[in-house]
């Protein structure tokens, strides 16, 4: 077979060898501790090892690349040390994740790895957002994410691909095409004839390439990287292998062919370039069997080294802590205050925190020229520029996903959802992407998503959800929701200063309905902390966002009844303490939200109360909320679901006791 070696030295050639080589030792040597139990899980990538040693060795150090589970030569070409990796496998506290994840779900910052999740696709994405900074701060570098042809189902390589290509974003999607995802042929995967095809109708360029041949690969990835970084345009690679055991060892194999074995056996890539380097004489069959003894000997070191027992020590206040990095403190108003409509206060906000942070980027549909869905963004591009204003394609997920990556590159950025009932074709990214990372690896997701929501507006079951509990059950994230134009801009100042993920909702129904003095300069409102609306003495309704004006209307229309109304402003991390405040101000407590009720915040909130502040109360906890049925479009249909319809009853119900 043919090896192009152009411009690559002998040493370098060698050097090579060592890269190639030592990946399969290690391997070699995890099979043995998994039969003996001293690690537990493994994804082999015998048989492909030339795919991840050779575009590591084809990038920068300094560059980032989105492995998968195969990709060991990613790690080790990138020099990170053995008895770290094994305290990493075994789930020990000293490992890259400090046991919190398994085998190669994890990344570092350290080296420019990003962490795998299981879903795949998601990594593709990560790469548009690490591109994208590379483009913003004008360096001439590329990212680069590894994919199955399996994870080409999914729809966010279709995502990912897409926005790199309407973006431009010097990116390197490389697919490793071996044959078997778990048990699924190619066959049962994608009728084109070659997944490298799919190039061209994204319009960009694509090649494929034996993946058993190293230097195939490194010269491809090199050529691909000036590429991109000359044109600023992706690539797409596929690199044709074969996968010589189970999709991990627990699989087996019995799903495939015996031929393919013998076939493709014939063709490891380590056999082959050890040929190679004995036809140039470069090396021979005594050399090559010394450099086998040195590294084994230097793997067995490692390994004793990093199965060394060491002790494990549970601290529940770490766990907690982990899941957030630390936030920046609040920035009290100072100066003069305007009357400002709730809308008005968002779109100020993100102007002064535009300027505040030159790394902020804002992204969504339509949000450039047109100024978005409801015009919040109007005027901001002329301001800040198409590079930091960008509209986006119609893929929530990538782009999600592209925000993540502008934070690990060092960006902040605002994904706008243009109404949050969309937001379920990102749910994974944020889900298992955004929340977990910091307390996965570290690494924080500095990502604001706004999320206008609400019915009340004749906009029927899929522009009118209340979907904030459905992100209040996730640890990671911050869920805010302000019901007042102060608010409005305090907290979303806020979210875009702190940096962990956080969903920012903002009713639709209080765009231009509700009007109050807003500080004119920048500040923000502390996340995590409720405000008292008012006193009381009979009931205290605690609720956020349209039920805090629902509640104050009630309460205006029955002056009688003395109520307290707590706005807890921030659902995630709640400020349980001004819950037990409001609870002992009454005895008497009424949840109020407009979300659906089973399954609503309204429940947890109850449940905390009954459990902590149960002396306190002198009535069962009641929870006012909104039908559990889709939202209708009929006005009066829709009034009839809405939880304002229903809070007469329940807090005559409360009142009663």
């Amino acid at each position: 077979m043919y090896f192009d070696r152009s411009n690559l030295s002998d040493t370098e050639l060698l050097s090579f060898y060592r890269a190639l080589l030592y990946p399969r030792l290690i391997e070699e040597k995890m099979l043995l501790l998994l039969r003996q139990g001293k690690i537990s899980k493994w994804f082999s990538g015998i048989g492909q090892e030339a795919i991840a040693v050779g575009a590591t060795l084809a990038l920068e150090p300094d560059e980032w690349i989105m492995p998968l589970h195969r990709n060991l030569g990613v790690f080790t070409t990138r020099n990170m040390p053995l008895h770290h990796l094994l305290l990493q496998w075994q789930g020990s506290q000293e490992g890259y994740s400090k046991g919190r994840e398994r085998s190669f779900h994890f990344g570092s910052r350290a080296f420019h790895i990003c962490g795998m999740i299981s879903h795949l696709g998601p990594q593709l994405s990560i790469a548009d957002g690490i591109a994208l900074a590379h483009q913003l701060k004008k360096e001439h570098k590329v990212s680069l994410a590894f994919s199955g042809e399996g994870g080409t189902s999914e729809g966010e390589f279709h995502e990912a691909l897409n926005v790199a290509a309407v973006w431009g974003l010097p990116v390197i999607f490389l697919v490793e095409n071996n044959g078997y995802g778990l048990s699924t042929p190619v066959s049962e995967q994608y009728h084109c004839k070659n997944l490298v095809d799919k190039a061209v109708g994204y319009g960009m360029e694509g090649v494929q390439v034996d993946g058993n041949n190293l230097l195939e690969v490194y010269q491809t990835i090199r050529t691909a990287r000036a590429y991109a970084i000359k044109e600023q345009k992706p690539v797409l690679i596929e690199a044709m292998t074969f996968r010589m055991r189970g999709h991990e060892e627990a699989s087996g194999v019995k799903y495939v062919p015996p031929e393919l074995f013998e076939q493709w056996g014939r063709k490891d890539p380590i056999a082959r370039y050890e040929t190679f380097l004995r036809e140039t004489h470069l090396l021979d069959a005594a050399a090559i069997e010394a450099i086998r003894q040195e590294l084994k000997h230097r793997i067995d070191e490692d390994v004793a080294k990093g199965l060394e027992p060491l002790p494990f020590a549970v601290n529940t206040s770490t766990e907690l802590e982990d899941i957030y990095a630390p936030g920046p403190p609040a920035i009290h108003p100072s100066g003069t205050a305007s009357e400002k409509r709730f809308i008005d206060a968002i779109s100020d906000g993100l102007r002064q925190s535009m300027e505040q942070y030159p790394e902020l980027v804002l992204m969504g549909q339509d949000i450039a020229a047109y100024g978005g869905a409801f015009k919040i963004t109007e005027g901001l591009l002329g301001r800040f520029g198409k590079e930091r204003v960008r509209n986006t394609p119609l893929c929530e997920s990538a782009i999600v996903g592209a925000a993540l990556g502008l934070s690990i590159a060092g960006f902040k950025s605002m994904v706008e959802m243009q109404f949050a009932d969309f937001v379920s074709c990102g749910f994974n990214q944020i889900v298992n992407n955004l929340a977990k990372i910091h307390y996965r690896w570290g690494q924080t997701a500095d990502v604001v998503i706004r999320m206008p929501t609400g019915g009340g507006v004749g906009a029927g079951p899929f522009h009118s959800q209340s979907n904030e509990a459905w992100f209040t059950h996730v640890p990671g994230l911050k869920v805010v929701y302000p019901s007042s134009p102060e608010d409005a801009k305090g907290l979303l100042n806020a979210a875009i200063a702190d940096p962990n993920p956080v969903m920012y909702f903002e009713h639709k129904a209080l765009y231009r309905s509700i009007s109050g003095l807003v500080p004119d300069g920048y500040y923000t409102v502390e996340i995590g902390k409720a405000r008292l609306v008012q006193a009381g003495d009979d009931v205290s309704i605690i609720t956020y966002g349209s039920g805090v004006h629902w509640a104050m209307e009630y309460a205006a229309a029955h002056p009688a009844l003395s109520i307290a109304i707590l706005d807890l402003r921030t659902l995630l991390p709640l400020d349980y303490t001004a819950v037990r405040d409001a609870v002992a101000l009454t005895g008497r407590v009424l949840v109020l939200h407009e979300d659906t009720l089973t399954g609503g915040l309204g429940g947890e909130i109850s449940a905390w109360i009954a459990e902590h502040c149960f002396h306190l109360l002198d009535a069962p906890v009641i929870r006012c909320a909104s039908l559990d049925t889709p939202v209708p479009f009929a006005g009066e249909l829709e009034k009839n679901f809405l939880a304002k319809a229903r809070l007469d009853q329940c807090i005559r119900q409360l009142t009663g006791w």
